[in-house]
């Protein structure tokens, strides 16, 4: 079982659905955990999020990136 704001839903999937649907910043409960945000930013459109936040994370960029331990490793060797 799984609460959005003191609604029930018998799925994880229901209950993103309906946070999405209420555009809102909700909790979801579940059995072995809750997680809070706001769901559905689906997409960035002109560098912005729906709420004019600006989006500048890359991912593209961060692939293949070696983390900053391995690094250090790779210069003691």
């Amino acid at each position: 079982m799984y609460k959005v704001n003191e609604k029930e839903f018998a799925s994880l999937e229901l209950a993103m659905a309906y946070a999405k649907v209420l555009s809102e910043f909700v909790t979801i409960k579940g059995p072995n955990f809750e997680v809070c945000g706001m769901f559905g930013v689906d997409a960035i459109k002109d560098g912005k999020c729906p709420d004019g936040v600006v989006y500048d994370w890359n991912k593209a960029s961060r692939i293949g990136r070696l983390k900053r331990s391995e690094r250090n490793a790779l210069v003691t060797e």
